[in-house]
C-alpha cells in the first residue's frame, strides 16, 4: 500500500488553519467562502465517522477588524482585547455554520500551563475524549487574552502550529494536519531560489532538516513561518502522529489529503519517549 493511501484510514484528526489562510489578502477580513468550505469538509469528516478537532487562529484579527482597528495592534493590552472580541464572534461564526450541517461544536482556550500542570493536563484530556465520544467538534485556541506568547510574537505555541501538535499528542491522533499559506516544505526557500525542490515525504526530522526553517518567517496577518511548522512536526511524530503540511488556499485540499492523494508534505511518525512532548515544552521560551 502506497504511504499516503493509509491516510485513509486515520480516524482522529486534528486540522489547523492559520489567520492567513481565513481572511481574504487585500482586506484582511474574513473570507467567509472559504470558511463555509472549512466547515463543509470538516463536517463531512464527521459523517464519515472520523473525529475531528480543529484549531483555529484569527481571533485578533476578527477583533481587531470587529474594533475598526486598520493596523494590527503593537501595544500588549490592545491585542489580548482584540483577542477577547474577537473570539467571541469567530465562535460565533463557527457555531452558525457548523450548525447548518446539523454538527455541534465548542470551545477549548489553552495556555502553556495547561500541559505543565499535571491536573489541568488530565482535565484537559478528559474533556476532549469526553467531546469526541459525543460527536462534538472541539475548536481550539490559545487563550490570548491571559497568554500572551503568541501574540507577542514569542510564542509557546507558535501560531498555534505547535499548539495543534500538542493536542494532537494529547488526544492520541493519529494525523495532524497544517493548512498555511505554503504548499509543503521545500529544500529551500522557493521564493529566494527557483531550484528549491518540493520535498513530498519526510521519514525522519533531523537537524538538516530542522534548519531549513530557521530563517523562515510567516505572513503579515499570521505569526508563524516554516520554524513553527518544523517544530510541531518534531512534536507530533515524536507522539507516533503523522503529520501533513498543505497549502490552505482551498480547503477542499483536506479531503483530497484524507484520501491519499499527493498534496502537501507528510511526516511519518516516529515515536520517541512519552515525556518528549512535557519535556520540549518545558524548555521553550
Amino acid at each position: 500500500m502506497n504511504i499516503r493511501e493509509k491516510l485513509k484510514d486515520k480516524s482522529r484528526i486534528v486540522i489547523k488553519i492559520g489567520s492567513s489562510s481565513l481572511t481574504h489578502k487585500d482586506t484582511g477580513r474574513l473570507d467567509l467562502i472559504k470558511l463555509e468550505i472549512l466547515v463543509r469538509e470538516i463536517s463531512d469528516l464527521r459523517n464519515q465517522g472520523k473525529e475531528v478537532v480543529l484549531v483555529s487562529s484569527g481571533a485578533v484579527m476578527v477583533g481587531r477588524n470587529t474594533l475598526g482597528l486598520k493596523e494590527r495592534p503593537e501595544n500588549l493590552t490592545v491585542k489580548q482585547a482584540c483577542a477577547s472580541v474577537g473570539q467571541a464572534k469567530l465562535m460565533m461564526i463557527y457555531q452558525k455554520l457548523f450548525s447548518e450541517y446539523n454538527q455541534i461544536c465548542s470551545q477549548v482556550l489553552m495556555t502553556k500551563n495547561t500541559m505543565l500542570d499535571n491536573l489541568n493536563r488530565i482535565n484537559a484530556k478528559n474533556t476532549f475524549l469526553e467531546l469526541l465520544s459525543l460527536g462534538v467538534i472541539p475548536i481550539v485556541n490559545e487563550n490570548d487574552t491571559i497568554a500572551t506568547y503568541e501574540i507577542d510574537y514569542l510564542s509557546v505555541f507558535g501560531d498555534n502550529d505547535t499548539l495543534s501538535a500538542v493536542v494532537a499528542s494529547l488526544i492520541g491522533a493519529d494525523l495532524l494536519i497544517l493548512l498555511s499559506d505554503i504548499d509543503g516544505l521545500y529544500t529551500d526557500d522557493p521564493h529566494q531560489n527557483p531550484d528549491a525542490r518540493f520535498i513530498e515525504v519526510v521519514e525522519h526530522l533531523d537537524d538538516h532538516l530542522m534548519a531549513m526553517g530557521k530563517g523562515s518567517t510567516g505572513s503579515n496577518v499570521g505569526t508563524g513561518g516554516m520554524a513553527t511548522k518544523l517544530s510541531a512536526a518534531q512534536v507530533a511524530t515524536s507522539s507516533g502522529v503523522d503529520m501533513v503540511i498543505a497549502n490552505g488556499d482551498d480547503f477542499h485540499v483536506i479531503h483530497k489529503i484524507m484520501q491519499g492523494k499527493p498534496y502537501g508534505t507528510l511526516f511519518l511518525e516516529d515515536k520517541k519517549d512519552e515525556f518528549y512532548v512535557l519535556n520540549y515544552l518545558e524548555h521553550m521560551v
